[in-house]
């Protein structure tokens, strides 16, 4: 699928270790990189292609890692998901059966 070049700029920029064209097959995870590191203006490019319900459908099940304590708050309590629930983290396990949770 051959994507608009404005939103290949936007995807380029907020997921810089990527290819925009195969940033863009996932949309899930673009949006998320958008709505953590998106200027207003990425985010006003990114409203034009995808609808609300996209953006709602990140927070609903959110990449670990992605999102930062600022960005997850403000996206939750514009879609009124209150109370805002807790950032989404990763759980590492290591050889010792040992269990790290990070943002």
């Amino acid at each position: 699928m051959i994507h608009p070049e404005e939103l290949r700029k936007v995807a380029k920029r907020v997921v810089w270790f990527k290819p925009p064209e195969e940033t863009l097959k996932e949309p899930q995870l673009f949006l998320a990189h958008v709505m953590t590191y998106g200027t207003l203006a990425d985010i006003v490019t990114a409203m034009k292609y995808y609808s609300d319900e996209d953006f709602d459908r990140v927070l609903c099940n959110p990449p670990a890692g992605v999102f930062d304590l600022r960005s997850w708050n403000y996206w939750n309590l514009r879609f009124r998901h209150e109370p805002v629930p807790p950032l989404p983290s990763r759980s590492l396990s290591f050889a010792n059966d040992q269990r790290v949770s990070t943002p």
